[in-house]
């Protein structure tokens, strides 16, 4: 009984512990992908990405903050897929324009 129980409060633990690790995993890769989305100017070539991404990444912020960590890592989720296409948009249009 006592094994059990011991069993059962260690996979609490754990369970709860994934919420911020797995949130901190989300948002670096997130936050990275809007860096580098500005750092190409995404927000002159590609501002409805670039903009979208950034307003996903601050959201997932606040929702960490409350300790809503599966909501904060969807919202990081789409902040990394919109700061990829803000970058990848913004370095083929940078090409297109010759400059």
């Amino acid at each position: 009984m006592k094994r059990a129980l011991s069993v059962g409060l260690l996979g609490l633990v754990g369970a709860t512990a994934c919420g911020p690790i797995g949130y901190v995993v989300e948002i670096n890769g997130a936050a990275q992908a809007v860096e580098e989305a500005r750092s190409v100017d995404a927000s002159h070539y590609a501002p409805y990405e670039y903009h979208y991404a950034l307003s996903h990444l601050e959201k997932a912020r606040e929702f960490a903050a409350e300790a809503e960590y599966q909501n904060a890592m969807d919202m990081a989720g789409v902040a990394e897929e919109y700061g990829n296409r803000a970058r990848d948009l913004a370095r083929r249009r940078h090409q297109e324009s010759g400059r």
